[in-house]
């Protein structure tokens, strides 16, 4: 079996998810939000406290890691409370001329 088959196809990036992309990664925050929900599932709550930022603050660049398809969530029911948990999703992009000539714009 060859190493080729072991690639995964990219999915096709349009220029409004290199945008949100470019816009996610803009911000050292975001990246450090991003790293640590690749080492666990972060409630928000717990997460505002670990970064000494509000939850709103949060939640909006959450939104936009979120947008770009870097993170994802789900609500929990516990102990009677709804509670919204964020883990990092799989992705890989490559980003180089070929990609950027093959953009509809």
């Amino acid at each position: 079996m060859s190493s080729k088959n072991n690639w995964h196809k990219v999915p096709e990036i349009t220029l409004q998810k290199l945008v949100n992309l470019g816009d996610a990664l803009s911000n050292p925050l975001r990246i450090k939000i991003l790293k640590l929900l690749m080492e666990k599932e972060w409630y928000v709550y717990e997460m505002a406290k670990e970064l000494s930022i509000s939850r709103q603050l949060l939640y909006l660049h959450l939104k936009k890691l979120e947008k770009a398809g870097l993170v994802s969530s789900d609500i929990r029911l516990e102990d009677n409370k709804a509670k919204k948990y964020y883990r990092a999703s799989e992705f890989s992009f490559l980003i180089d001329n070929e990609m950027i000539k093959n953009l509809e714009v």
